[in-house]
């Protein structure tokens, strides 16, 4: 029993905390859960070791005044050094050194560059396919699809049959197009709305500031001409050769001094 107890004592006296708080977890079982890191003075007092690294590896004129000293787990801390280089205002120089248990003496574990809060710092990286905009397409470049694009949904192939609508006489090839016939994906009701949508709120929408000033809109011109497809009941294209959109697909909102309907004004007596 004697020699239990003592055990006992043991077992106890090991399970003390030194240096971190700890936490009673289930049965009998103990784990850390706040850390008290203890200021270690071999490696505060490595500040002229790293400095020579620094310098050694840099240059003295790239190393500027000491900053500080960190603690960044058990024997291991970091010392702080301005960059004086120019193109790096506001950078520093952190040597992070180390040292074995019960050793006197600090080593060098890393030399590295760090931002401090006024550095100027590249703007976070955004992929290529978040960063293109609409007219960023030039003659030759290439912008692939999603797979998974939402204003596409699948639809009719029909590859097989392709040639046999095709009218080889006719200047601009196609005759008898169907929806998606030839096409493996189309227009999806998102992908048509966000359309509508973009469109109206365009240079040829209702609110532009020609339309406006105009009088008269496209739904009523004999210019324009109207389109098939879902969007036929709010757009058209417009012939009108000295009208700004001339060419172009038209809210039937919109209007221009051009309409078809404007009345030239009665000479004055």
């Amino acid at each position: 029993m004697d020699r239990q107890y003592r055990a006992a004592r043991r077992r106890s006296a090991r399970q003390r905390p030194t240096g971190r708080r700890l936490e009673v977890v289930g049965h009998n079982s103990r784990v850390p859960t706040t850390a008290v890191l203890k200021d270690d003075a071999v490696l505060r007092d490595a500040q002229s070791i790293a400095h020579d690294a620094v310098v050694d590896e840099m240059g003295a004129r790239l190393v500027g005044d000491y900053i500080g000293f960190a603690m960044d787990a058990e024997r291991l801390g970091t010392h702080t050094f301005a960059c004086a280089d120019p193109a790096y205002v506001g950078w520093h120089w952190a040597v992070t050194v180390s040292r074995a248990p019960r050793a006197k003496a600090a080593t060098i574990c890393e030399i590295v560059l760090l931002p401090g809060q006024d550095s100027l710092l590249a703007p976070e990286w955004v992929p290529w396919s978040d960063r293109i905009q609409p007219g960023d397409l030039g003659v030759g470049d290439i912008l692939p699809t999603r797979a998974d694009d939402p204003r596409l949904v699948p639809g009719y192939t029909g590859n097989d049959e392709i040639d046999a609508i095709i009218d080889r006489d006719e200047p601009r090839g196609w005759t008898g197009w169907e929806v998606a016939l030839g096409r493996p994906r189309v227009l999806s009701i998102s992908g048509r709305d966000q359309a509508a949508e973009r469109w109206d709120g365009g240079e040829f929408g209702p609110t532009a500031a020609m339309a406006e000033a105009a009088t008269k809109q496209c739904a009523t011109c004999g210019f324009l001409i109207p389109i098939a497809g879902p969007m036929a009941r709010a757009f058209g294209v417009c012939s009108n050769e000295f009208a700004p959109a001339d060419g172009r697909l038209v809210s039937l909102a919109y209007g221009c001094g051009a309409h078809s309907e404007v009345v030239e004004p009665a000479p004055e007596d």
